[in-house]
């Protein structure tokens, strides 16, 4: 049975321009505080949450209540942290400059002495540049006992590193599908804008590729060979010495970069921390949407990079389907998930939310019409969707083109059909494909709506495509895309269960892809290290049939909630799309913390 149509004009993204400031202050993924667009200080999540019951907006639930609860109290922790964590950072700054100042000084007293050495007599200077090496030393111990006396001076002299601050612990909500886990979380993040300067939201899918797109830039830095003068620092070619000792102290600086980035994870993480705008150091808060472990890679990259984060002073609060003891069921690098598991029990409280209910589909039984999802793949349906397909793109000026968008690491993705923000695709050119996560960011950030055809019941038959399926769900959800489907059967019949076997496809992430065809997540070395150096190993994922139940029920969670009104009616005020084209007045970002309805993942 097909879904009754209704007009264009009764979809929120269509709203004549003259609407549009109130469909962005009320309806922002739904629940967007109002004050928040003009007052220096939105409400926090618990007075939120509460006012939104009082609405009729939410149904009241005691376990989400008492998570608004504890979002609260961190966030009125927070005020005092963020200026400790100022004063902190402002002294670490001095503190490094000063490292810095006294290191090259401690090097330039070295240059100094070989230098003079060197004048004394050219014997001397053969000796020294040729002398032979002891065969029980090793290469590169001499450095490093160089680097070690340096560094112990370096303590005398400026002191050690600056202790933070005593950090708040963050929250770690898990809880069914539906449950209102990202809400509560957003409800938070968008309370401390103006109260914390450093905060970032990642969506897992993105935060991989993030990691993903840092290792690359820093591994093609490392193994780009550079002309020797090109290497040298510009401090070093001005300095007043001859080639040779100029030679010793580039190979000197270059050691000490190399022992800073042996293991690449530190480093990825500080790059989290760093506004890419201001070249500020980055967030003291970060919320990390729907934690999982699918594979060795994810394991060892969360552990390298919220073991980084965390004991650096970043308040976490995340959320995901599982308890963190439950995140890796199949057991796999259990040596690096027990450390993951021990910071975040550390540094978090785990709160479960409890309910049963999936608030998606309770919001959807509210709506009289789901306006978005055709069904089945019949001629008359066809003719419905195509209808719909023409006055869309009518509306919108009716030229349809083809065009080629960008990905990350420097890929493409051809679009066959667009017009203006819309675009219409295939279930097979979308899912039938070796494409992942990050096309799917790019289609959802470039088009606020997206046409989606063909789309099959899915079974283990077809399993790498129904896991691609899955991951564009929820990349156009992330980004509050509407979504148009023509789709072989009901949304709760799309998925036939997993008794065959597990449901999981390396490809549908993709963090890897670049435009060399290098394969960046092979560089998880067996023993679960991220190294500059070493031999690639292939990654077997090992994701069981339970946690693609979970991802079953997101999806059709996801696609429920994308058909309502209330969904609907947020596009235009929240894609990206519109915020860019400056459509929206008091333009939405990050920072203004719009919520989507009571769910989550």
């Amino acid at each position: 049975m097909m879904r009754r149509i209704y007009s264009i004009s009764h979809l929120g993204f269509f709203v004549p321009r003259k609407t549009i400031y109130r469909t962005f202050r009320f309806n922002a993924r739904g629940y967007c505080d109002p004050s928040g667009l003009a007052s220096p200080k939105p409400q926090g999540p618990l007075a939120r949450y509460r006012d939104l019951v009082g609405e009729g907006k939410l149904r009241h639930d005691p376990y989400q209540e008492r998570v608004a609860i504890e979002l609260e109290k961190l966030l009125g922790r927070l005020e005092q942290y963020e200026r400790e964590m100022e004063e902190y950072h402002e002294k670490l700054a001095n503190w490094e400059a000063e490292r810095e100042h006294e290191r090259r000084k401690l090097m330039m007293n070295e240059a100094e002495r070989k230098q003079q050495g060197g004048n004394q007599s050219s014997k001397l200077v053969e000796r020294w540049m040729f002398r032979k090496r002891p065969e029980n030393l090793e290469p590169g111990v001499g450095k490093w006992v160089s680097y070690l006396n340096r560094e112990r001076k370096l303590d005398s002299l400026v002191g050690s590193r600056p202790t933070g601050p005593e950090a708040p612990k963050g929250l770690y909500i898990y809880g069914n599908v539906g449950s209102g886990k990202t809400m509560l979380m957003d409800m938070f993040y968008g309370a401390t804008v103006g109260l914390v300067k450093h905060r970032r939201r990642f969506h897992f899918h993105e935060a991989m590729l993030n990691i993903n797109e840092h290792m690359h830039y820093i591994w093609k830095n490392q193994v780009e060979e550079k002309p020797f003068h090109s290497s040298i620092s510009s401090w070093i070619m001005n300095l007043p010495f001859d080639m040779k000792v100029k030679e010793w102290l580039a190979a000197e600086e270059k050691y000490n970069r190399e022992l800073h980035m042996k293991h690449i994870l530190p480093a990825v993480a500080d790059k989290f921390l760093i506004d890419q705008q201001t070249g500020q150091r980055g967030a003291s808060v970060l919320c990390f949407d729907e934690i999982q472990t699918v594979d060795v890679f994810a394991i060892v990259a969360l552990s390298g990079i919220l073991g980084r984060l965390l004991a650096s002073g970043t308040v976490l609060v995340a959320t995901s389907n599982r308890a963190p003891k439950d995140l890796n069921q199949d057991g796999m690098q259990k040596e690096i998930f027990q450390k993951l598991l021990s910071k975040i029990e550390e540094h978090c409280e785990i709160v479960l939310i409890g309910s049963e209910i999936d608030y998606r589909r309770f919001a959807a039984q509210r709506c009289e019409h789901q306006v978005r999802y055709f069904w089945p793949l019949e001629s008359n349906v066809v003719n419905e969707y195509e209808k719909v397909w023409c006055q869309l793109t009518n509306q919108l000026g009716g030229r349809i083109t083809s065009e080629t968008i960008p990905v990350m690491f420097g890929r493409k993705l051809d679009v066959p059909e667009s017009c203006k923000g819309v675009a219409r695709f295939s279930f097979e050119y979308l899912c039938g494909r070796p494409l992942g996560a990050a096309d799917y960011i790019a289609v959802a950030k470039h088009y606020h709506t997206v046409f989606i055809s063909d789309i099959p019941v899915m079974s283990m038959r077809i399993r790498d495509k129904a896991r691609r399926f899955i991951t564009l769900v929820d990349e156009l959800y992330n980004h509050h895309c509407c979504m148009v489907c023509h789709a072989a059967s009901a949304i709760d019949d799309l998925f036939q269960g997993t008794e065959e076997g597990t449901l999981f496809d390396l490809e549908s992430f993709q963090f890897e892809t670049e435009i060399e065809g290098s394969k960046l997540r092979r560089d998880v070395l067996a023993e679960g290290k991220v190294s500059s150096a070493g031999a690639p190993t292939g990654i077997i994922s090992m994701l069981s049939g339970h946690e693609e139940g979970f991802a079953f029920r997101r999806a059709v969670s996801r696609l429920i909630e994308m058909q309502t009104p209330l969904y609907l009616e947020g596009v235009r005020a929240i894609h990206p799309y519109f915020q860019l084209q400056g459509h929206v007045a008091h333009r939405s970002s990050p920072s203004t913390g719009t919520l989507r309805s009571q769910v989550s993942p």
